[in-house]
C-alpha cells in the first residue's frame, strides 16, 4: 500500500543531524491528522488488525483503564475536530467515509483495537510500573522497523536500545521530561529516515548491511522515500498514562525535485549522519547513488 502525504514536513531542514528531542508545543486541536490518505490507510489498517492481529495490536494486563481511555479521547475529539469524517450517533461513532460504526459507550471489550481503525495515528500507551516508564499497550500497524511484541512491557531505555547514543545522550532527559508531562500541555516532534520501500507495515529491516545495487544515481528520485514520523505526546488525565501517537508521511525524493534548497539540505543531512546511525537507519545500502541523485539535483 503507497502512501504519499499530504503534509509538507522536511524535518532535516534545521542543517547537520544532532540527536536532541526537539519537543514543541502541540496545539490541542492539531493531535490527530488526517489527510487525502484517509481512507487507504484506514483500510490497511482494518485489514492488518483482522488478518496480523498479533503482530500489531498487543495490551498487557493493568493497562485497560488507559486503553478505555485512549478510545474515550478519541471519541470526544474526532466527531468535533472532523465532523465531516465522523459524527456520534447514539452510543456509537460513525465513520462518514467508510460507514463504519462502533459502540464507544458502556461495556467495550476492546477498546485499543476501535482506537487503532479510527485514526492513521498508530497510538501506544507508556505507564509507570515500579518507578520506570514502560510501554504497556500498542496498536501499531505502520512501524518502522519495529516489532511491537518486542517492545512490550519494556523501560524507554530498553526500548531504544538499538538507537545509537540513545542512552548516553537522550535516556534521562526524556524519562525526566515524560515525568513531568502534564495533561495540558502535549507535545510533538518530528523524526526522518530514508527509505527504498514504501511499504507501511514495515516491522523489520534496521541495521542493513548489503548495498543495493539496483538503485542509482538516475533512479534514486523514485526509488528512495522519505518516511517522517510526527510524533506527540500527552498525558491521560483520567489514568495518568502517557499517549505516545506516531503518524508516518511519505513521499518519494523526486516530489521535491523543483525544491533544490531542500534537496541540498538533505544531502547535507545524510553526510552529517554517524556511520553507526546511517547504518542503524538502513541508509547504508544507497548512500553513494542517494548523495549523487541529489548532488545532481541541486547543481
Amino acid at each position: 500500500m503507497n502512501s504519499c502525504s499530504d503534509f509538507d514536513y522536511l524535518p532535516f531542514v534545521d542543517g547537520p543531524y544532532r540527536m536532541t528531542m526537539g519537543l514543541m508545543a502541540l496545539k490541542p486541536a492539531d493531535w490527530i491528522e488526517i489527510d487525502s490518505r484517509f481512507a487507504a490507510e484506514i483500510a490497511l489498517r482494518k485489514s492488518l488488525l483482522e488478518e496480523r492481529r498479533d503482530e500489531v495490536l498487543r495490551a498487557l494486563p493493568g493497562s485497560e483503564a488507559a486503553c478505555r481511555e485512549v478510545l474515550d479521547q478519541l471519541a470526544g475529539f474526532l466527531p468535533e475536530r472532523f465532523p465531516d469524517r465522523f459524527e456520534r450517533v447514539g452510543s456509537g461513532l460513525v465513520n462518514r467515509v467508510s460507514g463504519d460504526r462502533w459502540t464507544v459507550e458502556g461495556d467495550v471489550p476492546d477498546p485499543l483495537d476501535i482506537a487503532g481503525r479510527l485514526v492513521q495515528e498508530d497510538l501506544c500507551i507508556l505507564q509507570e510500573i515500579d518507578g520506570e516508564l514502560r510501554l504497556t499497550a500498542g496498536v501499531l500497524c505502520f512501524p518502522n522497523r519495529w516489532r511491537l511484541s518486542d517492545k512490550l512491557g519494556r523501560p524507554m531505555v530498553a526500548i531504544h536500545e538499538p538507537v545509537p547514543s540513545y542512552a548516553e545522550r537522550l535516556g534521562k532527559p526524556v524519562d525526566r521530561f515524560i515525568g513531568l508531562l502534564a495533561p495540558d500541555r502535549p507535545v510533538w516532534r518530528l523524526n526522518w529516515s530514508l527509505m527504498d520501500d514504501l511499504t507501511l507495515f514495515q516491522p523489520v529491516g534496521h541495521g542493513r548491511p548489503d548495498t543495493d545495487p539496483d538503485i542509482t544515481p538516475d533512479n534514486a528520485g523514485a526509488r528512495i522515500f522519505l518516511r517522517v514520523e510526527r510524533q506527540t505526546l500527552r498525558r491521560l488525565p483520567r489514568t495518568g498514562a502517557v499517549l505516545f501517537t506516531i503518524r508516518t508521511h511519505q513521499r518519494p525524493l523526486e516530489a521535491l525535485a523543483d525544491r533544490p534548497q531542500e534537496l541540498a539540505r538533505l544531502a547535507e543531512a545524510v553526510r552529517g549522519l554517524p556511520e553507526d546511525t546511517a547504518r542503524y537507519k538502513s541508509i547504508t545500502p544507497f548512500r553513494e547513488a542517494l548523495l549523487a541523485y541529489l548532488d545532481g539535483a541541486v547543481s
